[in-house]
């Protein structure tokens, strides 16, 4: 779709609310092509949310009705999202045992999905990510290029409210088995995340390397491990309380690359 023709699309939605059926499947091939998408980078390197794209994605909840799809199992689900069904043009290795992604997600030539998986509508993969065992890409969350997705990782997603930006996360980051990382934070280009790190944006980062604090993103390169920090109080004190306390160690390096280089062979 040329952006002209997005252009168009979104007057459209703008002057009428909600998108007809033409327009509608036009609009879902769009997402899934990657010539549209919910978040966009600006000219700061700042990833922004796309509102009217959000918001035509939720006119698809709001317009409600419910359909039989003809999915291993049995799926019944809004008549606006049908599942995504990949053929062998689309360069998409789907392995049996129970994935499943709405229309309206970009997964791009190269990513491999192992089951069980779910993709919501709006998501954006790049090329040559692995989508490993367990693991959820939410509404309108963008994962990058060569991205790990451990298993039972969670990526969360954000519909409402349309200003909301979702999660990102940039190419080239390994994120660790059973992470979780929500509300819109930003995991910068080859970043680590160790198993078990839970990430939001109003999550206080520890750079032990830098000797500062990062809230709503994860810095380049950074490689993260769960921690932990005292709580203040006599109560705190008394019962040997703590918070959760993400932490940088190290920034990528020689040592790291070997452990989380991605294998062509696998891909």
């Amino acid at each position: 779709m040329s952006p002209a023709a997005i252009e168009a699309l979104e007057r459209e939605f703008e002057a009428k609310g909600h998108l007809e059926v033409d327009e509608w499947a036009s609009f879902l091939e769009a997402l899934e092509s990657g010539e549209l998408a919910a978040t966009r980078l600006d000219g700061n390197g700042e990833w922004l949310a796309v509102s009217w794209v959000k918001k035509a994605i939720l006119s698809g909840f709001k317009a409600g009705g419910l359909s039989a799809w003809d999915w291993p199992g049995g799926a019944f689900d809004r008549p606006a999202f049908p599942p995504r069904r990949f053929g062998p043009d689309d360069g998409v290795r789907v392995v049996p045992g129970g994935s499943s992604s709405r229309r309206g997600a970009h997964i791009a030539a190269g990513v491999v999905i192992m089951p069980p998986s779910y993709i919501n509508v709006g998501a954006y993969i790049g090329a040559g990510t692995m989508v490993d065992s367990h693991v959820l890409v939410g509404s309108c969350a963008r994962v990058g290029q060569r991205v790990h997705l451990s298993a039972g990782v969670q990526v969360g997603g954000v519909l409402e409210p349309p200003q909301a930006r979702p999660v990102v996360i940039e190419d080239g980051a390994f994120i660790g088995g059973l992470c979780g990382i929500f509300e819109g934070i930003v995991i910068r280009k080859n970043a680590v995340l160790a198993p078990g790190v839970i990430l939001s944006k109003s999550t206080r980062i520890f750079d032990l390397v830098e000797a500062r604090e990062w809230i709503g993103e994860v810095p380049a390169s950074a490689v993260v491990v769960p921690g932990a920090r005292p709580t203040r109080g006599d109560y705190a004190h008394e019962h040997g309380l703590s918070l959760q306390a993400p932490i940088i160690v190290k920034y990528r390096d020689e040592g790291t690359e070997v452990s989380v280089t991605l294998e062509d062979a696998l891909r």
